[in-house]
């Protein structure tokens, strides 16, 4: 509940411009002369040595001269007197800074070296700065506008943060044109400190913002920046726009894998995972946030579309088609209804043709006829200024009809001069307006997106099932031992004694290095049988010639074998030959050939990848992916994204496929990902998929050595819900307690538990009068990152259902070593011991994730607090800040 900590840059009193000046050139000309005209109400400092005054204001040649306290430094001298000037602000008690200077690590080794000294500087005094070489930041409402952006921007409730400060600018002029404010603005330049993740952090909490856009071109710091943007879009609107979604195939990809996933389908899947709507143009951006913004929530992607005019309906139609929303099919019902209120003439399906001389009470008619229909989950109503049209009219029964439905209602009146008065009359009521049809059906698909994507935000599956579980340790010391050989390529049998030690079926396969051997295995195993080349150096095996299948017969075998060595050696004389795998044939008349794989992302670590298998994946392209931990429903949306999908019911002549067991094969493979740093890639291709079930043909593994003193999961961008972290125990008085991490759907009885607790409790927890949570406070409490904080609740069962009786939680320092704590039981329950059990285990948690440092505030009239904190030995200091606080604090 204490200010964030990067207030001093979003909200500071006071600001010295460093390398302000007169020159007109310059561009701490204009960031001075943007902080004038600004309407900053605090003092703004120009900083210059070889100026006694700029723009008519008194100069200060530094920090020492000026003698006043200030918040924000903005500083536009060369790189090589940055270091400088903060270690002079550090000194000074300047806690935030904005650098806009270029020439640090985009210039090359001597621009590293400033960068190093930079942030060296500025984490000995605790100072956090936006740069360098950015564009800088706005606040409009504040009056702050530390840019050098020619004008300022009006206030708004979006919020913009992009690292391209000319993209930046060419946004800023397109918002002014349009009417568009922002509650901030921030370039982020090179994000040497402060970068994507603390910024979200602090947006989640701005009440001036109701949105955020984000301009993206690349991320560094995968975990920080998926838990502060899955913080960010579970309490608003998020929309991103990534650039760069055509790069370069992945390089000497080790596996199908490795060849088909590129680096923006990853992307595209972290943003889904963390409930955020993509665009995929600057105007995206702002039509996104309109409709997001505008309050409306749809449960499906069904839209009726009701127009005037022909045209404009298929228009609407196709971009629907396109974009994969679907056009609700009306019901005998609903075109009942319609028939009744609407002329003989009109279309008689959706999109609902109203004809050209439709009146405004025809429209209305219409509309509430859609928006009433079950079948119906949003609607667009297009209108054309036609010769019997009154737009006005129009636009103020829909004013008034959206008013009595939930369901989005969309409109576009096209057309300029006509329809101006109409599209005025709309903005200001709320409703979302768009120029062109396209526009308007791709404004329905940010709402589907949004909704789908929110229900993918709120999954948090465990990193492993408690049914059946795998045989880690086995599979790691397989690894092991092929590292210790020097190899990073798994042989066929390694990886599916791995995949077997994770349950996943594997068709039986075997070594051998002879002819002689490989008929032994033939008959042993049975006729028919297949052979393939094993050698770490061959991925595709069927191109170097390397496979024989459907062998039926001793001699068959001989000559097979001879032949795939000798037909290899001819086509990859280089390879390493370790043998050649034989197994028996499968008979799967009913299966599908299906490819399941992982590949570990530089940025966002292990990716899972699901799609159509066989010798040409790459050609078919047909693949989706997730980042893992995976649960049932995840599972199964990955599979949807797939055109492979539509092939696993029932087809043609074949049953349809076992899903369960498809389902079961991926969540095996989450959970090695989970468990498993050192595998870099899996391919599982074929997979075959029958009505019986699943079974891996071909696999192949490429591992790493992975460091042992990292974190659990440190590999991952979305830590796994911890189950080792539940506890289950019995109270003195008999009673069955159970301490464990919250959880997304614990909301309802959170919100219950914070309800529940004496006005006294509930401000002695919030240090103010609170009732119940906000939305955003809900989401924020019970969506939370495990890897950087914890929530503990503790909960008994009433009447089979869980009531929430206790809560810890800690959130780490930006410092990363420290966190700061809080707690609260029910009254009902206090004096049990439920603090001491709650406290330990957060306290053990706190230690396990490497943090040295807990301290919280406590008033000083909450005796009870101070008496449990002393007796777990917390130091207790009165608050420098407030007297009516004490500091508490102890190493953990």
């Amino acid at each position: 509940m204490a200010k964030h900590y990067l207030n001093h840059l979003f909200e500071p009193r006071s600001v010295a411009v460093f390398g302000a000046s007169d020159r007109a050139d310059a561009v701490g000309a204009l960031v001075f002369k943007n902080m004038l005209e600004s309407g900053f109400e605090g003092p703004v400092y120009p900083i210059n040595p070889k100026r006694d005054a700029v723009q008519g204001h008194p100069a200060y040649p530094d920090l020492e001269s000026l003698g006043k306290p200030v918040d924000l430094a903005v500083i536009t001298t060369p790189a090589a007197t940055v270091p400088a000037i903060i270690e002079s602000c550090g000194r000074h008690g300047v806690r935030a800074a904005v650098i806009l200077s270029a020439g640090f690590r985009e210039v090359g080794a001597e621009g590293e070296r400033l960068e190093k000294a930079l942030v060296e500087n500025a984490r000995r005094h605790n100072l956090r700065f936006i740069g360098p070489n950015c564009l800088g930041v706005m606040r409009p409402k504040r009056g702050l506008n530390c840019t050098f952006n020619k004008g300022s921007a009006a206030p708004g409730k979006i919020a913009l943060v992009s690292q391209s400060g000319a993209l930046c600018t060419a946004i800023l002029d397109w918002a002014a044109a349009n009417g568009v404010g922002f509650s901030a603005v921030v370039s982020t330049g090179i994000s040497a400190d402060a970068d994507f993740g603390e910024l979200l952090d602090y947006l989640v909490n701005d009440p001036e913002t109701h949105s955020i856009l984000l301009y993206i071109e690349g991320i560094h710091q995968a975990r920080s920046f998926m838990s502060a943007i899955r913080a960010a879009a579970s309490a608003k609107p998020v929309i991103a726009l990534k650039v760069g979604r055509h790069p370069e195939g992945s390089k000497a990809a080790q596996s199908h894998t490795g060849a088909l996933v590129g680096s923006d389908d990853v992307f595209d899947a972290a943003l889904r995972r963390a409930g955020v709507v993509r665009g995929l143009r600057i105007g995206d951006l702002f039509s996104a946030a309109t409709t997001l913004t505008s309050g409306f929530r749809t449960a499906g992607d069904k839209l009726a579309i009701v127009t005037n005019g022909g045209g404009p309906g298929v228009m609407a139609s196709d971009r629907a088609t396109d974009l994969g929303v679907s056009l609700a099919k009306l019901t005998p019902e609903t075109l009942k209804e319609l028939d009744d209120r609407l002329p003989f003439t009109w279309s008689h399906s959706n999109p609902v043709d109203v004809i050209g001389d439709a009146t405004a009470e025809r429209y209305a008619a219409a509309v509430e006829c859609c928006m009433r229909a079950r079948e119906v989950d949003g609607v667009l109503v297009i209108l054309t200024p036609q010769a019997m049209t009154e737009p006005t009219a129009v636009a103020e029964a829909m004013v008034k009809l959206a008013k009595n439905f939930r369901k989005p209602l969309l409109t576009c009146w096209m057309g300029q001069v006509q329809v101006d008065e109409a599209r005025r009359l709309l903005r200001q009521s709320g409703l979302p307006s768009y120029h062109t049809p396209e526009a308007a059906v791709e404004a329905f698909f940010y709402l589907t997106s949004h909704y789908r994507n929110q229900q993918l935000l709120v999954e948090s599956p465990a990193s492993l099932s408690r049914t059946n579980p795998p045989d880690v340790e086995g599979a790691r010391l397989i690894i092991e031992g092929a590292l210790a050989e020097g190899r990073s390529v798994l042989s066929e049998a390694e990886s599916k004694a791995i995949l077997g030690a994770f349950r996943i079926p594997c068709a039986r396969a075997q070594v051998v290095h002879s002819a002689n051997e490989a008929l032994i295995q033939a008959e042993s195993m049975g006729f028919p049988v297949a052979l393939k080349i094993d050698s770490p150096d061959i991925t595709h095996k069927s191109d170097a010639g390397g496979v024989r299948l459907g062998i039926a017969n001793a001699q068959s075998v001989r000559n097979a074998y001879n032949e795939i060595i000798e037909t290899v050696k001819r086509n990859r004389p280089g390879a390493k030959i370790t043998g050649v795998t034989i197994e028996p044939m499968l008979s799967r008349p009913n299966g599908r050939e299906l490819l399941v794989g992982l590949i570990t992302d530089p940025v966002f670590g292990p990716v899972i990848t699901f799609g159509s298998g066989g010798t040409a994946v790459e050609v078919m392209g047909d693949r989706a992916v997730s980042l893992p931990p995976l649960n049932h429903r995840l599972a199964r949306d990955l599979i949807k994204g797939t055109r492979v999908s539509r092939m696993l019911g029932a087809f043609r002549h074949l049953p349809p496929a076992n899903l369960e067991a498809l389902e079961a094969v991926l969540l095996r493979v989450s959970e090695l990902a989970c468990e498993l740093p050192q595998v870099k890639e899996l391919d599982i291709n074929p997979l075959i998929l029958d009505e019986e079930g699943a079974v891996a043909v071909d696999a192949r593994l490429v591992v790493s050595y992975h460091s042992t003193t990292a974190q659990p999961y440190s590999h991952m961008a979305i830590h796994p819900y911890p189950v080792a972290l539940i506890h289950r125990q019995q109270m003195a008085d008999g009673t069955d307690l159970t301490i464990r991490p919250i959880r997304p759907e614990d909301a309802e009885i959170e919100q219950a538990f914070v309800r529940g607790l004496s006005e006294r409790s509930r401000y002695f927890r919030f240090l103010q009068p609170l009732r119940e949570l906000t939305p955003q406070m809900l989401a924020r409490f019970t969506q939370i990152d495990y890897d950087r904080e914890m929530a503990l609740i503790a909960v008994v069962e009433e009447n089979g259902v869980e009531r929430e009786v206790g809560v810890s939680r800690y959130v780490t320092n930006p410092d990363r070593t420290s966190c700061e704590f809080a707690i609260v039981v029910d009254d009902e329950w206090q004096r049990k011991g439920i603090a001491h059990h709650l406290m330990a285990q957060l306290l053990e948690t706190a230690r396990d994730r490497g943090l040295d440092t807990m301290e919280g505030e406590v008033l000083a009239s909450n005796h009870e607090m101070l008496e449990l904190v002393g007796k777990l030995g917390f130091e207790i200091t009165i608050s420098p800040e407030d007297p009516g606080l004490r500091h508490v604090t102890r190493r953990v």
